[in-house]
């Protein structure tokens, strides 16, 4: 089996020169939670946040013009901070999981077609933003890679095709040891990720619950709510209920009755993690500041689809200007140091985490 790891895990690392300071306020309608702040020289500062509304759901396709930068009460003009969204994607690394239940109550149905199907698309979908790796169960204690971690165009989806050829040595279902282990599996690959900002999802596909015993329930659970990952949980069949679903999907669940419903729960969840995607944004901008410690508050503007009132919310860091001077590019990548900040120490192993990152998952849920 996996190594196990430590319940408290690597996801973030934090910034350069920075007074870590995590503070999320509560606007009107508009929840804005910061991940991470990087300040560097001559004079970029980064933030990287996730955007909500007063529901917890995700807020997508903002723009700069939307934000309005503080620093120390005062506003810093556009024309100043040349502010702007960068692609999170130069900071940060989203990995998706999905973990397929190919027990013999799957891969001997006749509904066995039609989840390699729906994963296949899922994974094309997802693989926009993320990088996806497929593995499968069964009744054995190992779980099986179908394909690793990959963000090129087409990769997941290509090699998801090897799911119509997988045959389950162990006709039992192992699903509280395959999902501890593909926690684990997130872990490893998050580790190796290029950007110091990590989030990872896990997806479960299942049409039953655990019939191995290898794990104890009690064991599983622990280890989905302990995780600041995102877990959705996706059901086929009678045997499930929503309320088995809910306890291994703390973010989101969808069930099929039937096969006709398959391509449509994975749709939904493969919707709901892009939705989650597209609400984190990397803000920077050029401070007019040249020395000292500032504090940070960017306000948020959005309305609503179909509403006619605006909502707004606001959030607060710090940052130290020790330095700054001119010549700011706000398109500069932002500078990650593993080796500062607002970091947990005395981790097993040398391991980091940041304190950020559990604060930011815990308000998804």
């Amino acid at each position: 089996m996996l190594a196990a790891m430590s319940a408290q895990r690597l996801h973030l690392t934090l910034l350069l020169p920075l007074l870590a300071v995590f503070v999320t306020l509560a606007g009107c309608g508009l929840k804005i939670t910061r991940v991470q702040t990087a300040a560097d020289k001559p004079s970029n500062v980064a933030v990287y946040f996730k955007v909500e509304d007063q529901s917890g759901e995700p807020v997508g396709g903002m723009t700069a013009e939307q934000f309005e930068i503080y620093e120390d009460g005062e506003l810093v003009s556009v024309y100043e901070s040349q502010q702007t969204i960068l692609n999170p994607e130069v900071a940060a690394s989203h990995y998706t999981l999905l973990l397929v239940d190919m027990s013999g109550s799957v891969a001997d149905s006749d509904d066995f077609e039609k989840v390699s199907e729906a994963a296949t698309l899922f994974t094309s979908e997802v693989e926009k933003n993320n990088k996806v790796a497929i593995y499968a169960f069964d009744g054995e204690a190992e779980i099986h890679k179908v394909t690793d971690f990959t963000g090129s165009a087409g990769g997941a989806q290509a090699r998801a095709n090897s799911l119509s050829g997988f045959s389950p040595k162990d006709p039992s279902t192992n699903l509280n040891g395959a999902i501890v282990q593909g926690l684990e599996v997130l872990d490893e690959g998050l580790e190796k990720a290029e950007n110091p900002l990590r989030i990872g999802t896990l997806v479960v596909f299942t049409d039953g619950t655990d019939r191995a015993s290898r794990v104890p329930e009690s064991e599983m659970l622990d280890a989905v709510n302990s995780t600041p990952y995102e877990v959705f949980a996706i059901g086929l069949g009678a045997e499930l209920s929503e309320k088995d679903l809910q306890k291994i999907g703390k973010s989101g669940t969808a069930l099929a009755k039937d096969s006709s419903e398959i391509q449509a729960a994975f749709e939904t969840i493969g919707e709901r993690i892009e939705q989650l995607t597209q609400s984190y944004y990397l803000l920077s901008y050029c401070s007019p500041a040249r020395a000292g410690e500032h504090t940070v508050t960017i306000k948020g503007k959005h309305t609503p689809e179909g509403k006619k009132s605006e909502t707004t919310g606001t959030l607060e860091t710090e940052f130290d200007a020790e330095g700054f001077d001119k010549g700011c590019d706000p398109n500069q990548k932002p500078k990650f140091d593993i080796t500062k900040g607002d970091m947990v120490a005395d981790q097993p192993e040398g391991k980091t985490k940041a304190k950020a990152k559990a604060s930011a998952k815990a308000s998804a849920g």
